[in-house]
């Protein structure tokens, strides 16, 4: 299954960044709290409303769960992103913030780990828009996740994958694996790279990052405790699978053209170590 070296050492370090006080962080959690009373609603709800409302909804929601934690995201060349048929979207993994960021600027159905539809409120909320959960313990359920993917595509679905496979910290990034791009190939799909940077006061950072044997509780408090964080998503020019018709020529091509995205300017930061 695929690693990362990131861990405690990637992450920044104690005084590094400008962080809010702890009545800030406890506003946070709070107006949090309650977009996820909101979100449980919404669960409830959502089987009575009509499917083309639905991705407003998810769009919304997600975007007020950004809110709360005081994150900002910025959505360059949108354009690309505003397309029917069937699209692969595929992006680099950095923080569990990644998925709730792209739902809220292009809601899609999404390929998660199994262990997302036991997360409370967003868990319900994936499995209603769709996510198709694949097991990570064992390669043995990929070819069926990749048949899964296809076929949605055919459906004319857009589907959000992350091809890394695993979370890296953003200051490198992974290999990108090729047999979910079999899927793009086997529905003649758009393949759409996003490439996914953070920042803070305009420098790239790892602040956000969910690496390591972090868990999910630690990371809600360091991005709530983070002043000034802001999530820039790039959409960058697609291919076409009925063109490129190699899993791996595609999968190579994604991650060239997220990396000359991401790498180049965080390469020129200090490396970064926890205190």
């Amino acid at each position: 299954m695929p690693t990362s070296p990131c861990g405690p050492t990637c992450l920044p370090r104690r005084g590094h960044h400008d962080r809010v006080g702890p009545a800030r962080v406890a506003l946070r959690f709070t107006r949090a709290f309650v977009v996820f009373l909101v979100g449980a609603a919404l669960v409830a709800v959502l089987p009575f409303v009509p499917h083309d409302r639905r991705r407003v909804l998810f769009g919304r929601w997600f975007g007020l769960v950004l809110n709360a934690f005081g994150v900002e995201v910025v959505l360059r060349d949108a354009q690309r992103l505003d397309v029917t048929g069937p699209v692969l979207v595929a992006c680099n993994h950095v923080s569990w913030l990644d998925v709730i960021a792209l739902q809220s600027v292009r809601p899609m159905r999404l390929l998660a780990k199994a262990e997302v539809r036991d997360w409370p409120v967003v868990g319900g909320i994936a499995a209603r828009a769709g996510t198709l959960f694949i097991e990570r313990e064992g390669l043995r359920s990929l070819p069926a996740a990749v048949n899964r993917v296809a076929e949605a595509l055919r459906g004319g679905s857009m589907i959000g994958v992350y091809p890394e496979g695993t979370t890296w910290c953003g200051r490198a990034s992974g290999r990108h694996r090729p047999a979910v791009f079999q899927a793009a190939v086997e529905a003649d799909a758009l393949v759409q790279p996003v490439a996914l940077r953070y920042r803070v006061a305009g420098r790239p950072s790892t602040a956000a990052a969910f690496v390591g044997d972090a868990t999910l509780l630690s990371s809600l408090v360091s991005v709530a405790r983070t002043r000034g964080l802001v999530l820039e998503l790039s959409a960058l020019p697609p291919w076409d699978a009925r063109t490129v018709s190699d899993r791996r020529e595609l999968a190579r091509r994604v991650e060239v053209a997220i990396r000359s995205e991401t790498e180049p300017a965080l390469l020129r930061t200090e490396h970064l170590v926890a205190a």
